[in-house]
């Protein structure tokens, strides 16, 4: 199983989410945990954002790296998808 970290970004966001918000993305950190790459949501970006993943939580986006050396998740950003790629 994966460990997961939070960028300052994403944890700032996270903090801030609504409690409901919250439970939502700590249940798509769980599957993330367990398998980074293959779930429905879950999708590989290409282009600027080639080598991250993104996870689809409702209108939300968790865009994250995978090392698996370290057997570890960096959550890059968790941002709503209108302005996830603009960061």
């Amino acid at each position: 199983m994966y460990s997961i970290a939070l960028s300052e970004e994403a944890t700032q966001f996270f903090e801030a989410a609504s409690a409901k918000l919250q439970e939502r993305l700590d249940r798509a950190f769980e599957q993330i945990k367990t398998n980074p790459r293959f779930h429905l949501n879950i999708k590989t970006l290409k282009g600027n954002y080639a080598g991250y993943y993104r996870y689809r939580v409702g209108d939300y986006r968790i865009v994250y790296s995978i090392d698996d050396q370290t057997m570890r998740v960096l959550v890059n950003i968790i941002a709503h998808r209108s302005e996830v790629y603009d960061s």
